[in-house]
């Protein structure tokens, strides 16, 4: 099932992606695809749901999930990017957050921060909750996963890596995190760890992986996650990045202004965002 919220920025609407192309309305299910959703049995509601009013004309996608409470990010976790990133393969993984206002739609517009030189992109799947979760045992975590999406984990590698502290500044200004098109729910997604994932700027393919090649698992991840925080509904968990981000390439390849991204992961959709200036 294709979850997804349509609208305007900031006045979105919960749809349904049809298996016949059609969006179908959800708003007489639910005022949106937030956690109180996903944890209160929404995803069996729609399933149960025989008729639904169709949304007609164009619409802009917003994010598929409504105000996630945190997004929590998973780094270095692809052998081959930790290796052009010139950073130790980790034998844990590295835990960094995102700000949650960094979501915006998969379509929307990315902004170049203001003193940017080193605005990077980064294709990566993420995983979103759809129950609380603290100190997962082994083998739990599949039951606290509502769904995927795709994410881009924009990036500005001078604010996160040359300027002191944590990453976290270079990871949380405004639009660097583009989500969905929509949340694919984890029964039709299968497999978690056989996704391949790619990324293109004005066409030239940059990034062309797969999710097998993670370091740490999706379910590893998320059940190491919870050891040291709540994991709770509607959060989102971005699960880290193949090779091919224009830090190992060098300063040509950073995103600049009216360059065009596009990011697509197997069973979870594409996007395509147009690079602005802040």
């Amino acid at each position: 099932m294709k979850l997804l919220r349509v609208g305007p920025s900031g006045a979105e609407r919960p749809a349904l992606l049809a298996e016949d192309g059609r969006l179908l309305d959800l708003s007489g299910l639910t005022g949106d695809i937030d956690g109180a959703f996903l944890a209160g049995g929404g995803p069996d509601r729609v399933r149960a749901e025989r008729s639904l009013p169709e949304i007609t004309g164009p619409v802009r996608y917003g994010p598929p999930v409504a105000r996630p409470g945190k997004v929590v990010c998973v780094g270095l976790n692809y052998r081959d990017h930790a290796e052009e990133s010139g950073a130790e393969i980790p034998t844990e993984p590295v835990v960094f957050m995102k700000a949650a206002n960094t979501v915006v739609g998969p379509d929307d517009e990315v902004l170049v921060p203001r003193r940017s030189r080193k605005t990077d992109y980064e294709v990566e799947l993420a995983v979103v909750i759809g129950a609380t979760a603290r100190y997962l045992e082994p083998g739990a975590a599949a039951g606290v996963i509502a769904g995927y999406a795709v994410s881009n984990d924009v990036s500005e590698r001078e604010f996160q890596l040359e300027r002191g502290g944590t990453w976290d500044k270079g990871k949380s200004c405004e639009t660097f995190n583009p989500l969905g098109p929509w949340l694919v729910t984890a029964d039709e997604v299968g497999d978690p760890q056989d996704l391949g994932m790619r990324l293109w700027v004005d066409g030239e393919l940059r990034q062309n992986g797969n999710t097998k090649n993670m370091i740490f698992g999706v379910y590893e991840v998320v059940e190491y996650l919870s050891q040291f925080m709540v994991l709770e509904p509607g959060d989102v968990i971005n699960t880290g990045t193949p090779a091919g981000v224009a830090l190992g390439i060098g300063e040509a390849a950073y995103l600049r202004a009216g360059m065009t991204v596009e990011v697509e992961i197997d069973r979870l959709g594409r996007q395509r965002q147009t690079v602005g200036q802040a």
